[in-house]
């Protein structure tokens, strides 16, 4: 560890009177610039596949199939159901089984 102090640190930067407001737009802001690199690193791995003959980008714009339909249906119900699961106060451990939470 260094024994360099630290910087003092400056009050927290506020936009709204609520300091809850603050911090959800912090959140919010954090996983609109995670999306964009996703978009950017996703743009760079089209190109490269385009580029290598394994990828017609223009297909990824063609209508899914019927399957493929019900596949990501079902997808996007678990992943919307676990996105709601803390809104509906049933917050429980995400540990893994068996390491504690339930009791047997």
């Amino acid at each position: 560890m260094s024994t360099k102090e630290q910087p003092k640190q400056g009050p927290e930067q506020t936009f709204f009177d609520e300091p809850a407001v603050d911090r959800v737009l912090g959140v919010v802001m954090a996983l609109a610039t995670e999306v964009y690199v996703l978009r950017d690193r996703l743009r760079t791995v089209e190109r490269q596949l385009e580029k290598g003959g394994q990828l017609d980008r223009g297909l990824l714009d063609a209508e899914p199939s019927l399957d493929d339909l019900a596949l990501d249906a079902a997808d996007r119900e678990t992943y919307v159901a676990g996105l709601m699961q803390n809104l509906q106060g049933l917050q429980v451990s995400k540990g893994a089984a068996g390491a504690g939470g339930k009791h047997d």
